[in-house]
C-alpha cells in the first residue's frame, strides 16, 4: 500500500497535508466538549451561578461543534479529491504498464486479471482512501489524545478502560489474521468469474450453436457459489466485531459510572465542594472513555475495508513493478532497407524447454516474397511473431534491415513493418480510425485511407455502408464479416507504408478471386516492399519468390513451388490435399 501511496501527484500529496491539519483541528474541538461539559456541571451545581455564565459556556460549546463540523466538511471534500486523484494516476499507470507488456507478461497474468486489476482493485484502494483518509488519522490520534486527557484523573478507572481496550484489539488481530488470507483468495476467485463471464461472452454464438447454456451456467454457478461461500466467511468473521465493539462502549460505560459512584461516595459528605469536583471528573473520564471506544469503533469500520484494499494494493503493485521482458534498444538507422534474415533462430516459450523452431536459417531481399507453410502447429506464426518482436530468439540472431531486432527502438522497428495478424483485430471507432490506426511513416489523409482501400480490395464494401469511412466500426469489429474485417486489417497494415509486410495466414478468409486480386495489386503496386506471408493455402504462395516449408520447427525444404515439387516430400504431400493432378503434373 504504501508503495502505490508514493506515486501520488504532489497536489494529492498537499490536499492530504492540510487535511492531516484540519483533522487534527476536529479531534482538538471534540476533545474540548468534555471539558465544557465538566465546567456546566459545576456552574449548575454551584450555589450563585447566573444563567449568563451557563449560556455563555453553552455559546462556547456550541462554536466547537459548528468548527468541528466545517472542518470535517473540508477534510471530506479533500478526502474525496485526494482519493479520485490516487485512482485516476493509478489507472493510467497500470494501463501504460501494461500497454508495454510484451506475449509473455501478458500469459503470466492473464486478461481476465489484468482488466480485474485495473478495474476493480483500483477502486477497492480508492473506496478505502476515501472512507479511510479521516479515519486512519482521527482514531489513533483522537484515542491516544483522550488517554493523555484521563489517565491522571483515576488510575482505577484507566485501568478498567485499558482492560476493555486491551480486549477489543486483540480480537481485532485474531479475526484479521484469519480474514486476510481469504480475502487474498477472494480476488483470484473473482479473477475466475471474470474470466468464465469474459469466456462466455466471446462465444456466445458458438454456446447457442451447441445448445451449451445449461453447461455454461453450471461452470459459472460452481465458481459463483465459491466466491460466495468464501465472502460470507469474511462477512461472518467481521460481524463479530461491530456488536462486540458497541457492547464494550455500553459495558465501559456501565463500568465507569458504578465504579464511579463508589469514589464517589468515599468523598466525605461535609465535602460538597470536592464531591462536585470528584462527580465532575468522572463524568468527563466517562466521556473521553467513550472517545476511545468510539475510536476502536471507527478503525473496526476502516479495518473491514483493509483486508480487500491491501490484497489489492498487492495486486497493483505485482503489475507495476513487473518488468516488461522485451526491451527497447536505441537504435533508428539501419545499412540496409527490407531484408528479414534470421541466423540459426531457435526459439522455445517461457512455459516450456521444448523447442518450438529450431536452427531457422534464411534471408529475405528487398522486394522479395517468401512464404510459409506447414502442418498446424509447426511454428509458422511463431516464427513471423520473432520477426515482428513479440518474443525475442532464445537462441541466433533475427535482423531487420541488417540489424539485429533488439537493438532497435520500438518506434524504429515498427515504422518497418506491417503486420496482418492471425486473427483480425478491429477497435470500436469508425472505418477511418481502424485504417489510421497508430502512429507511421504513412499519410493521414482520406486519400490514403482510400488508397489502402482499394489495394486491399476493401473499397466496394466499404462504399456500401452507411458514411463510408465514417461507418461505425463496433468493438472487435463485430458488425462486419470475418472477409471485411479481415480486409480492413490489410489495409491497416497498408497504409502505414512499410518496408517489410507480415501477413499471418491472413488470406484464409478471403475468397480465391480476392485473394488473387490482392497479392496481384501488391506486386504491381508494392513491388519494393518486402513481404513475409504464412498460408495453409499452396494457391495463395506458388508465386512466391521462395517458399519455406516447416515441419516441427524445422525447415525441410526451401525454393520455389516447381523445385518443392520435385524435392520435398512434406510439401508434395500438401501439394496432392489441395491441387488437382492436372495442376500437379504442370
Amino acid at each position: 500500500m504504501l508503495k502505490l501511496l508514493r506515486r501520488m501527484q504532489r497536489r494529492e500529496w498537499a490536499m492530504a497535508a492540510v487535511c492531516v491539519l484540519f483533522i487534527l483541528g476536529q479531534i482538538y474541538f471534540d476533545l474540548s466538549l468534555p471539558d465544557y461539559m465538566s465546567s456546566l456541571t459545576v456552574l449548575i451545581e454551584t450555589p450563585g451561578s447566573t444563567t449568563s455564565d451557563i449560556l455563555h459556556t453553552g455559546l462556547e460549546m456550541l462554536g466547537c461543534t459548528l468548527a468541528s463540523a466545517v472542518l470535517c466538511v473540508a477534510c471530506g471534500f479533500l478526502t474525496a479529491r485526494v482519493a479520485a486523484g490516487f485512482s485516476y494516476t493509478m489507472r493510467r499507470a497500470v494501463f501504460n504498464k501494461i500497454a508495454d507488456f510484451g506475449q509473455q507478461e501478458m500469459m503470466a497474468f492473464s486478461v481476465p486479471s489484468l482488466i480485474n486489476r485495473t478495474t476493480n482493485d483500483i477502486t477497492q484502494v480508492q473506496m478505502l482512501l476515501a472512507m479511510g483518509l479521516q479515519i486512519l488519522i482521527k482514531s489513533p490520534v483522537m484515542a491516544v489524545w483522550a488517554i493523555i486527557k484521563i489517565v491522571d484523573k483515576s488510575w482505577t478507572l484507566s485501568a478498567i478502560t485499558a482492560g476493555f481496550v486491551a480486549a477489543l484489539l486483540a480480537m481485532m488481530v485474531v479475526i484479521i489474521s484469519v480474514v486476510v488470507p481469504r480475502f487474498r483468495r477472494v480476488q483470484k476467485l473473482t479473477d475466475r468469474i471474470n474470466l468464465v463471464a469474459r469466456e462466455n461472452l466471446t462465444g456466445i454464438n458458438v454456446v447457442h450453436a451447441y445448445n451449451a447454456e445449461d453447461y455454461q451456467n453450471a461452470k459459472f454457478q460452481k465458481s459463483n457459489e465459491t466466491l460466495m461461500r468464501t465472502q460470507l466467511f469474511n462477512q461472518r468473521a467481521f460481524a463479530f466485531l461491530m456488536p462486540a465493539v458497541t457492547l464494550a462502549m455500553n459495558a465501559l460505560s456501565l463500568a465507569i459510572y458504578w465504579v464511579g459512584a463508589s469514589i464517589v461516595s468515599a468523598v466525605p459528605a461535609a465535602d460538597a465542594a470536592g464531591r462536585l469536583e470528584t462527580f465532575s471528573n468522572i463524568v468527563v473520564f466517562g466521556t473521553y472513555a467513550t472517545y476511545v471506544i468510539m475510536s476502536i469503533m471507527m478503525m473496526v469500520m476502516i479495518i473491514m475495508l483493509m483486508p480487500a484494499a491491501q490484497v489489492s494494493a498487492q495486486r497493483i503493485g505485482e503489475v507495476l513493478d513487473t518488468d516488461a521482458r522485451l526491451q527497447e534498444g536505441t537504435r533508428t538507422d539501419a545499412p540496409e532497407r527490407g531484408t528479414v534474415e534470421f541466423r540459426h533462430v531457435s526459439f522455445h516459450y517461457p512455459s516450456s524447454d521444448k523447442n518450438v523452431l529450431e536452427d531457422i536459417s534464411f534471408q529475405a531481399r528487398r522486394g522479395e516474397t517468401v512464404a510459409f507453410i506447414g502442418a498446424t502447429g509447426s511454428g509458422k506464426t511463431t516464427l513471423v511473431s520473432l520477426a515482428a518482436r513479440f518474443y525475442d530468439a532464445t537462441e541466433g540472431q533475427v535482423l531487420i534491415d541488417g540489424v539485429d531486432v533488439r537493438e532497435y527502438s520500438f518506434d524504429a522497428l515498427y515504422d518497418r513493418i506491417g503486420y496482418v495478424t492471425q486473427k483480425a483485430v478491429l477497435f470500436s471507432g469508425d472505418v477511418r480510425s481502424n485504417v489510421l490506426f497508430g502512429e507511421s511513416r504513412g499519410g493521414s489523409e482520406d486519400g490514403d485511407v482510400r488508397a489502402a482501400l482499394d489495394l486491399a480490395q476493401a473499397s466496394e464494401f466499404v462504399e456500401k455502408l452507411p458514411g463510408g469511412l465514417d461507418a461505425p466500426i463496433s468493438e472487435g469489429g463485430t458488425n462486419v464479416s470475418g472477409g471485411q474485417k479481415q480486409r480492413l486489417s490489410i489495409a491497416r497494415a497498408l497504409a502505414r507504408r512499410p518496408e517489410i509486410l507480415v501477413f499471418d495466414d491472413s488470406f484464409s478468409a478471403l475468397d480465391y478471386r480476392t485473394d488473387a486480386k490482392l497479392r496481384s495489386g501488391l506486386a504491381q503496386k508494392l513491388g519494393d516492399t518486402t513481404r513475409l506471408i504464412v498460408a495453409q493455402r499452396i494457391g495463395t504462395i506458388r508465386d512466391a519468390d521462395k517458399i519455406i516449408v516447416l515441419d516441427e520447427g524445422k525447415i525441410v525444404g526451401m525454393g520455389t513451388h516447381e523445385e518443392l515439387l520435385q524435392t520435398c516430400p512434406v510439401y508434395q504431400e500438401i501439394a496432392r490435399s489441395q491441387l488437382s493432378s492436372e495442376e500437379l503434373g504442370a
